[in-house]
């Protein structure tokens, strides 16, 4: 399995749950201990569990996209078991993947309960896969849940499966044989039986009681691990340490201790730190500036601009009674905080001539968007003179389109950028040790050779690592081009990630092309080249990217192995009901493989966004191997929301239970689609009252 991983600090934040208060089950989720309730947190929320109840440690991440719906991904380390051979894993315990899911089907009401549809382990191994229905309703401090079950939470299977009426293949319950597989052919089969219990909010508000019926016996456990249960009645408290960690304790099957942490925080509701390491907004002045515009210091005004408003100018000009600002964003996350600081900057310099600013953003010389700014109705809304939604109804945010304007300064930026950092990558969940890691060190660096074509690329030097212990190699029965990983991984501690030659272009007024060459990703090198069709302020948009490549050697330097192949896909990208969105991928894949990927994802307005993906391709479940298709979930945070300091910076984590060879894709360094992400409008207006900041 492999993780690509930026590191995520969970912070506190204030949440208002309504009581009692959602908290966690032992196999994360929203429940009680080892059973699901019908209640869901709020969207937006995160969360990281870890418990203990002998012989099982789980370690899950539930994530609460949308109000209705909760997804959970876990590993359980089996403690009495052994994941393999002593040469391979020594004596690491056996280690279980599983992704869980939870829909609510109806919402609460006066007199209806609330109802949820769930399935657990439905795209692990399934040793813990089960389907349920719960049902909750609250009365004063009580929440009460009666759910029936099927799989293990009904393992004890003491009801007549009620589906048997329907088809006597119900009565029995296949039992799982492909991991990785969705074992749909399982669903709602065997004997179920009834679950519930009830949490109390005590009076003191940390502090919450939890007491369930729990439908398994435990006498059916996966690799026949099964233990005693004295008692169905398991028993627990959970008492809130801080508004963002969560202490469990317990007493299951009448004869063991559960112990847990939850770490959660909430990526809607919470406030982003102050950006105490940004420079203050630039006042605006009593009056405008008397000084005819070809007397201003705009080389002056440009400094200004890129340090406060994170413009990188390149010309200056004017149209009538407006001033346009032709330059790159490359500081502030909002659009709108860098629209409104610039706006500020050029109130204190433009004389009353001036009635518009209008901000022209481009991408390596590609106009993406103007935005233009009523001066006059800026200044009253920042001296509260004017409502905010004045402003939000005269601000324009329009497509990029050339005018006829007299230049008033031009600049050629600089054309070389560089940066240094540490990098983080880690090997989750094999047989030769659950957590393989290394940090390293990098250096990366862009030259312009024009404003439109540029080289970029970059050196990382391990630091430290453990993987001395990276001895596996999946077994594949396609071409090797991913699985190969532990090879590109330990054979050199000075590697070359990418380096490549790129030019960018607008080719009309909604068209861009790209085309590229070079070390493209630290498995391939090769040429490229994408098209994008996306229509200013629509919600759709489709682009096509075609690549020739060649593996890399191991050691990621200038060397060639024989491996090539020819690549590519036709996207098309939309937005769909419940603010989700959608990527569907049709093409051919690094194994030659032919087939399709739908990634659906739910972006918030804070640019926080929560996505999963699901590849099937022309590799059959023998060849594909253990998992039978490629499948992930990611979440992406922008460091603006986590940082003391304004950046365009993304923190992302991809989870994929398996790295196998089939519905593996090229990892292009640059994607037009994110490069034309100011084409977004409704992301300017979703956060417009930034312009003030």
């Amino acid at each position: 399995m492999k993780l690509r991983f930026a590191a995520v600090v969970l912070l506190p934040c204030s949440l208002a749950h309504a009581e009692p208060r959602y908290t966690q089950n032992d196999f994360g989720g929203v429940g009680l201990l080892q059973t699901p309730t019908a209640r869901m947190a709020p969207a937006g929320e995160l969360s990281f569990n870890a418990n203990r109840t002998d012989p099982y440690s789980r370690y899950s991440l539930s994530l609460q996209p949308l109000d209705w719906l909760e997804g959970t991904f876990r590993y359980t380390s089996i403690s009495n078991r052994k994941y393999g051979s002593e040469a391979l894993s020594g004596d690491q315990s056996y280690k279980d993947k599983a992704v869980d899911a939870k829909a609510r089907l109806w919402q609460e009401s006066h007199w209806l309960p609330e109802v949820a549809l769930g399935f657990r382990d439905i795209g692990g191994t399934g040793l813990f896969s089960s389907e349920y229905f719960v049902a909750n309703k609250r009365y004063k401090d009580l929440d009460f849940s009666l759910g029936i079950a099927w799989g293990y939470i009904g393992n004890r299977g003491d009801m007549d499966n009620p589906l048997g009426y329907l088809d006597d293949r119900f009565d029995t319950r296949p039992v799982s044989s492909t991991a990785g597989d969705v074992n749909t052919n399982s669903y709602f089969r065997g004997s179920p039986a009834l679950f519930g219990g009830v949490v109390y909010q005590t009076p003191w508000a940390p502090l919450s009681l939890k007491v369930e019926y729990d439908g398994n016996d435990y006498k059916h456990e996966p690799q026949n691990n099964n233990q005693v249960q004295d008692s169905p009645i398991n028993i627990g408290a959970v008492y809130k340490l801080s508004d963002s960690v969560d202490l469990t304790a317990g007493w299951e099957r009448g004869n063991t201790a559960l112990f847990g942490i939850t770490l959660h925080t909430n990526f809607v509701s919470r406030k982003a730190p102050v950006k105490s390491y940004d420079p203050p907004a630039t006042p605006l002045p009593p009056q405008a500036p008397t000084t005819p515009l070809d007397q201003v210091d705009w080389a002056e005004v440009s400094k200004k601009l890129e340090k406060n408003a994170g413009y990188t100018v390149e010309r200056i000009a004017q149209r009538d009674s407006e001033l346009m600002i032709y330059g790159e964003q490359s500081k502030y996350f909002y659009s709108a905080k860098g629209v409104g600081r610039a706006s500020r900057i050029l109130d204190n310099n433009a004389n009353d001539e001036i009635q518009w600013f209008t901000l022209v953003n481009k991408r390596y010389d590609m106009p993406m968007e103007e935005t233009s700014v009523p001066r006059a109705t800026f200044r009253n809304v920042v001296n509260n003179e004017q409502d905010l939604v004045d402003l939000h109804r005269t601000t324009e945010v329009n497509r990029a389109t050339a005018h006829v304007d007299k230049t008033l300064y031009q600049q050629k930026p600089n054309p070389f950028t560089y940066g240094f950092g540490l990098g983080y990558q880690q090997n989750l969940g094999g047989p030769d040790g659950f957590l393989l890691y290394q940090v390293s060190a990098y250096a990366e660096g862009q030259y312009r050779f024009t404003p439109n074509t540029w080289a970029s690329g970059g050196v990382s030097v391990n630091l430290f690592n453990n993987f001395d212990k990276f001895k596996y190699d999946s077994a594949s029965n396609l071409p090797r081009v991913r699985t190969d990983l532990r090879q590109y991984i330990t054979t050199s501690d000075v590697t070359m990630p990418a380096l490549q030659l790129n030019q960018a272009r607008k080719l009309d007024q909604d068209l861009y092309g790209m085309v590229y060459g070079g070390y493209l990703e630290p498995m391939y090198a090769g040429v490229g080249g994408e098209l994008l069709y996306r229509p200013m302020g629509e919600r759709w948009s489709v682009g096509a990217d075609l690549n020739y490549v060649r593996q890399r050697d191991f050691d990621q330097g200038f060397g060639l192995r024989d491996y090539r192949t020819v690549t590519g896909h036709i996207t098309s990208y939309t937005k769909l009901p419940f603010d989700l969105d959608a990527a569907v991928s049709v093409g051919r894949y690094l194994a030659r493989d032919w087939g399709t990927t739908i990634d659906i994802s739910r972006e918030f307005t804070n640019g926080v966004k929560f996505g999963g993906w699901v590849t099937r391709t022309t590799a059959s479940k023998e060849e594909y191997g253990e998992g039978s298709f490629d499948k992930g979930i990611y979440i992406s945070i922008p460091f603006d929301e986590i940082m003391s300091v304004s950046t365009m910076s993304r923190a992302n984590i991809a989870w994929a239970p398996l790295t196998r060879d089939g519905g593996a894709m090229l990892h292009r360094q640059y994607s037009l689609h994110t490069m034309t992400d100011g084409r977004n409008r409704d992301a300017f207006y979703e956060n417009f009252e930034k312009i003030t900041e």
